[in-house]
């Protein structure tokens, strides 16, 4: 084989491999001239940290899961011996992680005349810490009243090992401690994680008292401002949201008042009922399912959709 014979074969290839180079290079080029319009919000913090990592707050979570609910989530051989060596390596773990994602968040959040991110992370992963048997407490009359609401549980075990809506509550309860902190971002990668897994949409800015029951779940949304009082119960696909965004001079949704509704004490809320704007439903209330509301309710009032009726109609019965 002579060599004009071999440089005509390897040119096509040669042809190929420059042409795909080309192509990759100025798609490189066009992707890199459209990032150029995107700032990170961490361009405005003068300490210029990264920003959260999305992956690092699940597994801390996950590691937080692990120290609410020992021997249920992580090793399961936990004993009465070990399990203080174990919360102890745990937590300080958590501590160091979580603080730098802290960190990273307020650097998220500056808008570049703050120079205090260390100060507010150390104060802030302290006093999320402090906070932990408060959730730890919130959590168990969860737990209990999730046995107690649902014929089909066995025990409180299965509960924390099967039910969405604990862990739905899990990480809201962890993500509202933080969101009180004022921690930016964090909260709602926390609340977002559960929501992905199983389909319940909790707003970590949402006061939420204790013994509060999902029970399904599915398609369940509680919107920022809703404040729900101690024992209540919703079934899957119950909204709470808010109806349309009052507009500023812009035309733009007006941020930060309150649009969703109040529920207060021992309410039932049956499935697929939406709720919409700042309406309160009176203490020891039942909605039912389906239930379109959108004004206040009484205490002890019982609302269901108008009766459904079937009649015959024949010849068109004057239709």
């Amino acid at each position: 084989m002579n060599d004009a014979s071999v440089t005509e074969e390897a040119s096509p290839v040669t042809a190929s491999t420059t042409e795909r180079s080309g192509l990759l290079g100025s798609l490189v080029a066009s992707l890199c001239e459209a990032a150029n319009g995107l700032r990170r919000p961490a361009d405005n913090c003068p300490n210029k940290h990264p920003l959260p990592s999305r992956n690092a707050i699940v597994n801390i979570v996950e590691d937080l899961r692990t120290v609410l609910f020992p021997g249920y989530f992580g090793p399961s051989e936990l004993t009465a011996e070990t399990l203080g060596f174990y919360m102890g390596s745990t937590l300080d773990r958590i501590r160091r992680s979580l603080r730098e994602q802290i960190r990273r968040g307020f650097c998220f959040g500056c808008d570049g005349t703050t120079t205090d991110c260390e100060a507010r992370s150390d104060a802030g992963i302290r006093r999320f810490l402090e906070r932990l048997p408060e959730v730890r407490r919130l959590l168990a009359t969860d737990v209990q009243v999730a046995y107690e609401g649902d014929p089909a549980a066995t025990s409180p075990h299965e509960a924390i090992f099967c039910y969405p809506g604990v862990l739905a509550i899990t990480n809201y309860r962890l993500a509202h401690e933080l969101y009180q902190l004022g921690v930016p971002l964090i909260p709602r990668i926390v609340t977002e994680h559960a929501h992905s897994i199983t389909g319940i949409d909790i707003h970590p800015g949402a006061k939420i008292g204790e013994s509060f029951f999902i029970d399904h779940g599915t398609g369940v949304v509680i919107g920022e401002t809703c404040e729900i009082g101690d024992r209540v119960r919703l079934y899957q696909g119950v909204t709470l949201g808010a109806k349309s965004f009052p507009l500023d001079e812009n035309g733009n949704p007006i941020k930060g008042i309150k649009r969703h509704p109040v529920v207060e004490d021992d309410v039932i809320i049956y499935s697929e009922a939406t709720v919409l704007g700042r309406v309160t439903i009176g203490r020891g209330s039942v909605i039912g399912g389906n239930v379109w509301l959108t004004r206040d309710v009484p205490p002890g009032s019982l609302i269901t959709q108008v009766q459904a009726r079937q009649e015959v109609f024949e010849n068109g019965a004057g239709i």
